[in-house]
């Protein structure tokens, strides 16, 4: 009998005396589970320079004394989970000193560096691995991650758009590939808004691994912003990114980051674990719910009830976020530190209200009905071509950007376009660059009784390489309105529309329409052009005339 059946048979063992002492007690079925899971040897031992972590559930692991990294993950003593080429680690590694402890049914390791501290916390009988992380200067490497490289001949069930098997080659820089039949990949691809962040992962035959994401508040970007999530290539990799250069829209943010979680199950997307035990662990950096406050709202006046509204609050410290009730738009923000925010009020993803709002340890601030008073939507327009939502996601192929890159087989062409007036959404391009679809044109009709000085009025979501709309209408062109401000990095081609919306305005006088058919060219003007789709290009929100 090898050492596996010998474990095996203990367990049957076990479970059957187990079974036999639960059938008459009042434990629940889920407390009866995590009692049959347990082996009993739950704790910390060094070994060679190596820490092995056993749960006391099936979960054992093994942290590098001498830096940190995790290189070895086992559920229920399968087959190796963690890949063999490279560790699981904080900010791809850290060379940090590593201490341990165990105390009161948790394990505890600290990995130090002289401006990061990270922690894994185990608690007895689950298998989870607790994390949390403490910064105050932004990592070397640029970023702030974490990594869980898995072991891909048996985490096989991956998010297909950032799954690089059989991809044959680059269609940009060394992030964005190619399939034979012209589909694009990348880690780039498939990943969810910060608002939506719950748990997602990978699973094999009878395994899962989970990233639950937890407190957001130490991150950057905001709501709408989408990170890193997976790639799968040589190893199968699940993030957690609290902060990057991919067309980040604010600055980093230092202090603890987290708590997050590591969930490992036999297949199944589990429940998101309660995570706000880990304060009484001495984690630096946490604060607790005594240490924080809450913003309550009565209502929002002047929404169009076609769309959902978000209310987030940003300074450099943290952030926050949450849904507005779809009833009378009151809501609740809890769990603040304190301090004095940016409010902001989304409209969908287009931001119509700003004001500044304070919030104090353990104290409620309580704000008045607020009225929305900057929704361009408010304003008559002869005509419009899209939502002022903040997304182009209603224009041609505006739903790809989250997951593929604008040259895949399976988007339409892009054009250049001629849109008449009338027409759906649906024909105007989401997004223009210099090199692949320049100019867009409008055709609209005026009657000599609507022979005016008008407005032109041109929203983006996002903008690369110095990208901003110069218009002529028919002889008439406007000047160079100049670049907005945006995050210095690619937006379009690496899974995000979400820059910093921008608002142009073009005064037309009246002398440039004519009664009848009127013709009007938007094109892209930038500091390129570097090539199709990195050449300078946009994304649009909406167009209107007013």
């Amino acid at each position: 009998m090898n050492k596996y059946q010998w474990r095996a048979t203990l367990a049957s063992a076990a479970t059957f005396l187990l079974l036999l002492v639960g059938c008459g007690g009042s434990s629940s079925d889920q407390e009866k589970a995590t009692l049959l899971a347990s082996t009993g040897s739950f704790g910390v031992t060094s070994s060679g320079g190596i820490l092995t972590v056993d749960s006391g559930a099936g979960l054992v692991f093994k942290v590098n004394e001498n830096g940190g990294d995790i290189n070895s993950i086992k559920l229920h003593g399968g087959t190796e989970l963690q890949s063999q080429t490279k560790g699981s680690h904080i900010a791809s590694g850290l060379g940090a000193t590593v201490a341990s402890s165990v105390s009161g049914g948790v394990a505890k390791i600290t990995l130090t560096t002289p401006t990061l501290t990270h922690y894994f916390l185990v608690r007895q009988n689950e298998n989870i691995i607790y994390m949390g992380t403490f910064t105050s200067a932004e990592p070397t490497i640029g970023e702030l991650r974490w990594i869980t490289r898995l072991n891909s001949a048996v985490l096989t069930n991956v998010p297909v758009e950032s799954n690089l098997a059989g991809t044959t080659g680059n269609v940009e820089s060394k992030d964005v590939f190619f399939l034979p039949n012209g589909q694009t990949r990348s880690k780039y691809y498939g990943n969810q808004r910060n608002i939506d962040l719950s748990i997602r992962g990978v699973t094999g035959n009878g395994v899962g691994v989970f990233m639950a994401y937890g407190n957001r508040e130490s991150g950057s970007g905001g709501p709408f912003y989408r990170d890193i999530q997976n790639q799968n290539g040589g190893d199968t990799e699940v993030y957690n990114y609290m902060n990057s250069g991919h067309n980040q829209t604010e600055a980093d943010r230092m202090g603890f980051h987290g708590p997050y979680a590591l969930v490992f199950t036999t297949g199944g997307t589990p429940a998101i674990p309660d995570m706000s035990w880990m304060g009484s662990h001495g984690l630096t950096g946490w604060v607790a719910p005594t240490g924080r406050g809450k913003v309550v709202g009565n209502g929002l006046a002047g929404r169009d009830t076609a769309y959902s509204y978000v209310v987030g609050f940003a300074n450099p410290a943290a952030q926050y976020w949450t849904t507005a009730s779809s009833t009378n738009g009151s809501f609740d923000s809890a769990n603040m530190k304190p301090g004095t925010y940016t409010m902001t009020i989304y409209k969908d993803e287009l931001a119509v209200h700003t004001e500044n709002v304070t919030v104090t340890a353990g104290g409620t601030t309580t704000l008045s009905t607020r009225t929305i008073t900057n929704d361009p939507a408010a304003a008559a327009a002869l005509w419009r071509i899209g939502k002022w939502d903040g997304t182009p996601n209603e224009f041609k192929n505006g739903g790809t950007f989250a997951v593929r890159h604008p040259s895949d087989v399976r988007n339409s062409s892009w054009g250049p376009v001629t849109f008449t007036i009338g027409e759906a959404n649906n024909v105007f391009p989401a997004a223009q660059w210099q090199a692949v679809n320049n100019p867009s044109t409008i055709i609209f009709h005026l009657t000599s009784a609507q022979i005016a000085n008008h407005k032109v009025r041109i929203g983006i979501t996002a903008a690369y390489d110095g990208a901003r709309p110069q218009i002529k209408i028919n002889s008439w062109t406007s000047v160079d309105p100049g670049s907005s401000n945006q995050p210095k990095s690619r937006s379009l081609t690496t899974g995000s529309y979400r820059g910093n919306n921008t608002l142009y305005t073009y005064d037309v006088p009246a002398s440039a329409f004519v009664a009848g058919t009127n013709h009007m060219e938007i094109s892209v003007i930038g500091n390129g052009p570097f090539g199709t789709f990195l050449s300078p290009g946009y994304s649009y929100d909406a167009v209107d005339l007013l």
